[in-house]
């Protein structure tokens, strides 16, 4: 696989938990369609990063034989209007029941509008799920408070997110997806514990992983790739253990802290580091996808909370 330049561009959340809406400065919240675009780019920004170990980038389809650049970004733009509907069903809501329910009718719909645009292969399932439990959070707490880091106003939203998973979809059927095989046969919890848990490798993981490498002077796709292989080093990643099983978790885990190790892609040694990474997952036709799709959230939580923080900046590692 070719070589390109690079083109892309601590606290737990349960504490933090505290009523479902604010009363802050409206002109700080954000609307549904702005939510919607926000994760829109997010998915996009993700998909255009490079390098990303054995994943969709611009050098071409890593592990993926069904799946390729320009249908991630078709995936992305397709899925905009169900991010804006996920919003709009939340605005006003309290996590519950109902609310889950009605999300998870949306996301449906959202998935069959992805597989349209990509001719039948799944860009982003984990991603409808993931972002999409967290654009609706968002809508729930629409503004910061006052006293607000950037830190516990992310936390908030991943807590309200995960509010929502707890509770049971009423209109679900027996799940038989590889992402299910793969938790109950490894025991392991996969999306859905990531979610219930209020996102743990966002908002301790992958977020201060970011903010570090930025303020180290890293440019801005250095410091997302380090963001992804933070989150790869620790996830039990489901995409990764249904392609290559413990063998490829570990080659995942052990290959992303070798290259944070080394000094992060930025780095001869890093650089080095991260090709070896790459052949490992190759070799074993495995790709990080659960990673990804968190490194997505990342991003829109990044995007979101910055927007809405006018400019206040407070250390993620408060």
């Amino acid at each position: 696989m070719r070589t390109l330049p690079f083109t892309a561009l601590a606290e737990g959340s349960a504490g933090l938990a505290r009523r479902v809406s604010y009363a802050g400065d409206s002109r700080l919240s954000s609307s549904d369609a702005q939510l919607a675009r926000f994760a829109r780019d997010a998915l996009i920004e993700e998909a255009r990063l490079t390098p990303k170990p054995a994943l969709v980038d611009a050098r071409g389809s890593g592990a993926h034989s069904d799946l390729d650049l320009a249908t991630m970004l078709r995936s992305a733009h397709a899925l905009e209007p169900t991010f804006e509907a996920l919003a709009r069903a939340s605005r006003g809501a309290a996590p519950g029941t109902a609310l889950r329910t009605d999300l998870a009718r949306i996301g449906r719909a959202g998935e069959a509008a992805m597989m349209r645009a990509t001719q039948g292969s799944n860009a982003h399932r984990g991603a409808i799920w993931i972002v999409g439990l967290l654009v609706a959070g968002a809508a729930i707490v629409h503004t910061p408070q006052s006293s607000d880091s950037e830190c516990a106003h992310a936390a908030h939203i991943c807590e309200t997110a995960a509010q929502i998973a707890r509770f049971d979809d009423l209109l679900a059927q027996p799940a038989q997806s590889n992402g299910e095989r793969v938790r109950q046969r490894y025991n392991v919890g996969g999306a859905r514990s990531e979610a219930q848990e209020g996102f743990p490798h966002v908002v301790r993981v992958g977020l201060p992983a970011l903010h570090a490498a930025r303020a180290q002077g890293y440019e801005e796709a250095h410091a997302r790739v380090d963001a992804l292989l933070a989150i790869m080093a620790s996830l039990d990643d489901t995409c990764v253990l249904h392609r290559a099983g413990l063998a490829g978790r570990e080659a995942a885990r052990t290959g992303a802290q070798r290259v944070r190790d080394a000094g992060g892609v930025a780095t001869q040694a890093g650089r080095a580091a991260f090709d070896a990474l790459e052949r490992a997952l190759l070799a074993l036709n495995a790709s990080p996808g659960g990673a990804a799709d968190l490194l997505a959230a990342t991003l829109f939580i990044d995007r979101l909370v910055q927007h809405r923080m006018g400019g206040r900046t407070v250390s993620w590692n408060n």
